[in-house]
């Protein structure tokens, strides 16, 4: 199993960037493919971004196209969420998630089986 810890959260201004964080720990990162999620106050968890473990293959939620890159260093067991054009929508808690399968099943399943206690996204306008 891994353990997931988030980091790189806060409060930011509509247009601004953060870069999230994602450590994993008990396992090796290059073992698993690897998501970024995020959940606003009464709302459902909703797919952000997802990358595939051995060929690095992307996928993005409509709503990141074009302003969220999700990348990885398997050496640093470490996946980041650079997000640039910050909007108030943006606004959630990002929770990290690995899986043995892969990016397509975490975008299209909402699926993870590892889960970090994520980190909070605050976009003011």
């Amino acid at each position: 199993q891994v353990q997931l810890v988030e980091s790189g959260g806060g409060l930011v201004q509509a247009g601004g960037s953060l870069k999230l964080s994602c450590v994993a720990s008990g396992s090796t990162l290059g073992s698993y493919s690897m998501g970024w999620f995020r959940q606003a106050p009464g709302k459902e968890r909703e797919f952000v971004a997802a990358i595939n473990k051995y060929s690095a293959e992307t996928i993005y939620a409509d709503s990141a196209k074009g302003r969220f890159t999700i990348s990885r260093e398997n050496a640093k067991n470490t996946v980041y969420l650079q997000m640039n054009n910050l909007k108030p929508e943006d606004t959630a808690r990002y929770y990290c998630a690995a899986t043995f399968l892969t990016a397509q099943v975490m975008s299209s399943k909402q699926r993870g089986d590892y889960w970090g206690q994520g980190t909070q996204v605050t976009v003011s306008s």
